[in-house]
Formats: C-alpha cells, sequence, structure tokens
C-alpha cells in the first residue's frame, strides 16, 4: 500500500475522530479530468452518509496554466443548518485531491497542505504546464524532486499513477481519485457507499467501478507486465507495396547497430510524402555510411537516420491538413473525451496562416516573386493573416482540409520544400567539413536540426537558432573542444526563448577566439 503517515500515532487511531465537525476536502482539477463529476460524487457520498453537504468551484484560466478548484464541505446532519465556506483557506484543510503531480505541488506552495492535518490524494503523471512546452527544448520538471516534498508535506498521501489505471479501464481519471479517497480511509464512509454512488450516476458505471477497484487493490511494488510495443502493419496497393517491401530489406540492410533507427525513419519519410521520397531518404545514409567508421560503432550513419528523416519531414500546411483529417485523430479525440461511436462530436480546428505560409505552398518562381515583392506580400498578408476556426465535423470543414492532402503529389514543386531541400544540404554540407578532422563535432552538428520544429513563427525563430550556433563554427575551427562548444551552443539555444543565452555563448566564443588570435600574433 502506497500510504505514507508522518504522525505514527495516526495509525490505528479512528479516522477524524471528531466528527461533528466540518470535514473540508478540494479537489484540484484541469478541463477534461472530470473535476466536476468527482465532486459532485463526493457530495453525493456526504449525503447517502447523512452528512449535509456544500459543492462550490473556482474555474481556473484556459490553456494549462490554472486548475479548476471545487470545494467540498461538509458535517453530520444534527438538526441545525451548518453554515459553510466559499473556497478554501490556507491550512484548513482535511483531504486535498490533486489529479496531476505538479498540482499537488502548487497546492503545497499555496499552503494548502500542511503536515498536521491534511490527507493527500494524488496521481504522479505529468501533464506539461504551457511555461514546460514553452521551452524550445526538453522544459519538463523534475517530477521526482516533487514526490519527495509531497510525502513530508501532508499528514497521509496516497500518491501513485492513477491516471494510467484510469485509462486501462477505459474511462477518466475522477473514478480512480475517487478510489485513491476510498483507499486513504480519509471520510467515515464505507467502501460500498462509493460503490453505490458511480452506479447511480448512470454514465460509464462499468468502467468507472472498474478504475476505482483497481485503485483500491494497487500495489506498486508489484511486477506489472510489461506492455509489448504494438506491431506496426503497412497496408496498401499491390504495386506501392511492392515498392514499400524494397526499401523495407535495403533498411534491414544496414549494420545492426542502426538499423533501428534507420528503419523507424524510413516509415516516417514514405508516411509523409511517397515511396520515392523514402529512396531519396535511403540515398542520404548511404552517403554517411560510406563515410563512417565500424569501429565507432556507426554513430554518425545512427545519428544521421535520425536527423535527416526530422528534416525531411517538416511540418507545412498540408501536413497539418492531413494529420487533422486522419481516421485515426477522430478516434483519439472521441477516447479523450469518452464518446462512444454514437455520439456527436464537434470539433474546431483554429488557423492562423501569415503571408509566409500562403506563399510557402505556391510554386517556386511564384512564391519567391511574391516573398521578394513587398507590395504584393502585404495584399496576401491582408487577405490570408487572421484567424479562422474550421469545423472539421462539418463536410465543409472537412473537405477543405483535404484539399489541401491532396497538393501532397506537388509537395516536390512547392517554395517550402525547396527552402527545406536548402536547409538539409546546409546541414549536411557543414557535417561533411567537419567529418575528416573530428568525429565528435559532426555528431553535435547533426544534433542541431533538434533547434528546428514546427510551422509559422516557432520554425522561424527555431531556424534563426540553428543558422547562429552553425556560425561558431568558422570559430572553432582547430579547436579540441569543438564539439563540446557546439553541444552547449545549442542546449543554451533550446533553453530560453528569446535568444539571450545563445547570443551570450557566442560572444564568449569569439571573445575566446580574439584573444586566442592576439596571443598568437605576439608569440
Amino acid at each position: 500500500m502506497n500510504i505514507k503517515s508522518n504522525m505514527a500515532a495516526y495509525e490505528g487511531e479512528p479516522e477524524l475522530a471528531g466528527l461533528d465537525t466540518v470535514i473540508k476536502l478540494a479537489v484540484l482539477a484541469v478541463g477534461g479530468q472530470g473535476g466536476g463529476v468527482l465532486s459532485n460524487w463526493i457530495a453525493e457520498l456526504a449525503k447517502k452518509g447523512n452528512y449535509d453537504v456544500q459543492t462550490t468551484s473556482v474555474a481556473g484560466v484556459a490553456q494549462r496554466t490554472g486548475a479548476t478548484i471545487y470545494y467540498v464541505e461538509m458535517a453530520p446532519k444534527s438538526g441545525l443548518k451548518p453554515v459553510f465556506a466559499q473556497s478554501p483557506s490556507v491550512g484548513d484543510l482535511d483531504v486535498l485531491i490533486a489529479s496531476e503531480l505538479m498540482e499537488a505541488g502548487r497546492a503545497v506552495m499555496r499552503g494548502f497542505i500542511t503536515p498536521d492535518r491534511t490527507t493527500l490524494i494524488a496521481s504522479t503523471h505529468r501533464i506539461m504546464a504551457v511555461s514546460e512546452k514553452q521551452m524550445p527544448g526538453d522544459g519538463l520538471a523534475d517530477g521526482k524532486l516533487v514526490e519527495a516534498e509531497l510525502a513530508k508535506a501532508a499528514l497521509k498521501s496516497v500518491c501513485f499513477d492513477m491516471e494510467s489505471i484510469a485509462v486501462d479501464a477505459g474511462t477518466v481519471i475522477s473514478a480512480s481519485l475517487f478510489g485513491g479517497l476510498a483507499r486513504s480511509g480519509a471520510l467515515p464512509f464505507e467502501t460500498s457507499l462509493y460503490e453505490d454512488v458511480i452506479e447511480a450516476s448512470g454514465r460509464g458505471v462499468e468502467q468507472s467501478l472498474k478504475a476505482f477497484r483497481a485503485t483500491l487493490v494497487y500495489d506498486e511494488q508489484a511486477t506489472l507486465p510489461s506492455k509489448e510495443k504494438p506491431e506496426i502493419v503497412i497496408a496498401g496497393p499491390e504495386h506501392l507495396m511492392v515498392e514499400w517491401n524494397s526499401l523495407a530489406s535495403k533498411a534491414a540492410a544496414f549494420p545492426p547497430s542502426c538499423r533501428s533507427m534507420v528503419e523507424s525513419g524510413l516509415q516516417k519519410v514514405v508516411d509523409f510524402q511517397d515511396t520515392d521520397y523514402g529512396q531519396e531518404y535511403l540515398d542520404h545514409l548511404q552517403t554517411w555510411l560510406s563515410a563512417d567508421d565500424e569501429a565507432r560503432d556507426f554513430q554518425l550513419t545512427r545519428t544521421a537516420a535520425k536527423y535527416i528523416a526530422n528534416a525531411m519531414c517538416y511540418d507545412d500546411i498540408i501536413r497539418v491538413a492531413d494529420l487533422k483529417t486522419r481516421p485515426s485523430r477522430e478516434r483519439r479525440l472521441r477516447d479523450e473525451q469518452q464518446a462512444d461511436t454514437e455520439a456527436i462530436v464537434h470539433v474546431t480546428e483554429y488557423f492562423h496562416p501569415r503571408a509566409e505560409e500562403f506563399c510557402s505552398i505556391m510554386p517556386v518562381r511564384i512564391g519567391k516573386w511574391f516573398a521578394k515583392t513587398p507590395w504584393a506580400l502585404r495584399i496576401v498578408d491582408w487577405l490570408f493573416n487572421k484567424g479562422r476556426r474550421v469545423r472539421t465535423d462539418r463536410i465543409t470543414g472537412f473537405m477543405m482540409l483535404r484539399a489541401l492532402c491532396f497538393m501532397k503529389s506537388r509537395r516536390r514543386k512547392l517554395l517550402r520544400h525547396e527552402n527545406e531541400r536548402a536547409h538539409l544540404e546546409r546541414l549536411e554540407q557543414a557535417v561533411e567539413q567537419a567529418l575528416p578532422n573530428d568525429y565528435a563535432l559532426t555528431i553535435e552538428i547533426f544534433s542541431c536540426q533538434r533547434l528546428i520544429k514546427g510551422y509559422s513563427d516557432t520554425h522561424t525563430r527555431g531556424l534563426s537558432k540553428f543558422e547562429k550556433v552553425l556560425s561558431a563554427l568558422p570559430m572553432l575551427e582547430a579547436r579540441v573542444d569543438a564539439a563540446d562548444w557546439i553541444r552547449r551552443l545549442r542546449e543554451l539555444a533550446l533553453k530560453d526563448e528569446d535568444g539571450s543565452g545563445l547570443e551570450g555563448g557566442l560572444k564568449t566564443i569569439a571573445s575566446i577566439s580574439s584573444s586566442e588570435a592576439t596571443q598568437g600574433r605576439q608569440s
């Protein structure tokens, strides 16, 4: 049992001995996690247990910058009408339920959780906050540190991954959090009463009960069966399958140390475009394989397989339209919202294309003319640079995006592809120049492709940072620590949004280079 206590005397004592007092409970959850359902279940639980109860909620801010706080107060029926508070106070909570690890951490920071009183029920899975998503690189905060602090902050804690339990049961996390509440023993109600509440809810009862009961018996020390990676089934017209099988056999001929990466990259590239594009990808890799070193376990080829695939599969409007109209996306959206096949689901996509995006899907010559002609670009910007909401659950909106997908066969003749091809050439040329003298540097140069992702402003910023990092190569010629410096610059570029850290790193290199040049002339 993953139940921890900071007070040894708590074990064996009656739970909440003073039942004539008000029990104060808060639920912190974001949209789609069933926080409202959970607070309603808790209210119904109190009523069935012969308690007076009141629930309130304080809505959080959209886009994952704050959770909604559902607040519940309850007291045993006594013939008198109780007076309940409207919102929780610092240091005055008996139970806090957090739907995600960092929400529990924020509750500690706000003073809602105290070691002399509060029972904490929290799921330890992570949902990335906006501040984490904004980081160009890996901005994920260290959850282990938060888990360690939670154990100290609460009187009693029930903390493990309740999201996985809910997903396995085919429901949302509110059901497993309800199970965590029952497991904690923080409320004076029998388990059967909890189950009665779920059964009376009338929707998704079987799945909710499954998650509830799985949470009660969960043992994190038990060996969980390993989940096999689902086998990817590739199917299509016979003539295309012949071409694919030929490519797959060529990928299988690569050395074992890099074969898995080559095969994954090939699947990605062919899915992005076609089998001809897949052959082009393998041709790139064959060039690097012939120049690679077996003694180094073909690390260069393995790295090239990853980042060349990423460079070839850029995010353009055609790709976005393709992904948003795939059947797999509809299934995922229905699964996330717990909507069965008979339910009507409304899906609204938001687009804000800039003039540059519009020009990028023009043929090369026309697109370049527009991009270099200020008055024409201003007209395009006036016509297209505005937010649009497209309902893809309607035939008109869906067909609008599908029409963009039909441009896939023309992609190689469009301006965006011309620009991305030039970028890949720039990347490979930099690696080729470094290879004769510094094998480690070639790995770091290829890895700079990590800086480029997304589309629109995000892509433009990434490309700018990529060029700035590679601009340091001439200053690092003949230095034994050149690879280390490129790695540092890349990490600086990934960590800060405005690029101030990267600019500082470049100035440091320039200063060192200038100092060494001066010393060389003096000697």
